[in-house]
């Protein structure tokens, strides 16, 4: 069992970077299933990430980052995230986030009209991702 005030080591690497590799006290990602938590000494297991935002803990702060995909490893003493990619909300660029929404919006509308062309998975996680992007840059600032 986790020890009060206890700690684990939490990394997120993405195949360009290492984003975080610091020592926090509680992590909440988005996992394919759904959210889910880590505190010290979780039960170890392996699982795929979804787009979203991940949140952890760190010397009493909450801290975000934005992941899009990925694997998780949740093991006693740590976890590691390789995710597809990752950024701290000030590292967002706002206007860009919104321009892929506005995109992302506007070929989901074809799709609804019948457009054959379009992909709608792919406009669907395009719009997930920039409505987290948004949503975390406001956190940020």
């Amino acid at each position: 069992m986790a020890e009060a005030g206890g700690v684990f080591r939490l990394e997120v690497v993405t195949p360009s970077e290492v984003v975080l590799d610091q020592e926090v006290r509680e992590m909440i990602a988005p996992g394919t299933e759904g959210y889910f938590g880590v505190l010290p000494g979780h039960l170890p297991f392996v699982t795929t990430l979804d787009i979203g935002e991940l949140t952890y803990r760190q010397d009493g702060e909450e801290q975000h980052l934005v992941v899009s995909g990925g694997y998780a490893e949740i093991r006693r003493e740590s976890v590691v995230i390789l995710a597809d990619s990752a950024e701290r909300p000030e590292q967002i660029d706002i206007a860009r986030a919104q321009r892929a929404r506005e995109r992302a919006e506007q070929r989901l509308e074809k799709w609804r009209a019948g457009d054959p062309d379009v992909d709608y998975v792919r406009a669907r996680c395009a719009l997930q991702r920039a409505l987290v992007r948004l949503e975390a840059a406001g956190k940020g600032r």
